[in-house]
């Protein structure tokens, strides 16, 4: 199971850097998570402000 990035997303980039497999790019209005990629580690959930990365 992946995680995915919420429309609560405020592109602040703070999860990018924090991904040990680099599957978050930027999106079109909010960044994204490659699903084939993402290792279900939870790391980007735990920086976000917003919490906007939720399991899928």
């Amino acid at each position: 199971m992946a995680y995915l990035i919420t429309e609560d997303c405020i592109s602040c980039a703070a999860c990018v850097d924090e991904c040990p497999v680099n599957c978050i790019s930027e999106g079109a209005g909010k960044y994204v998570i490659d699903a084939a990629t993402c290792i279900d580690c939870g790391s980007c959930a735990g920086v976000c402000p917003v919490d906007a990365p939720k399991p899928e």
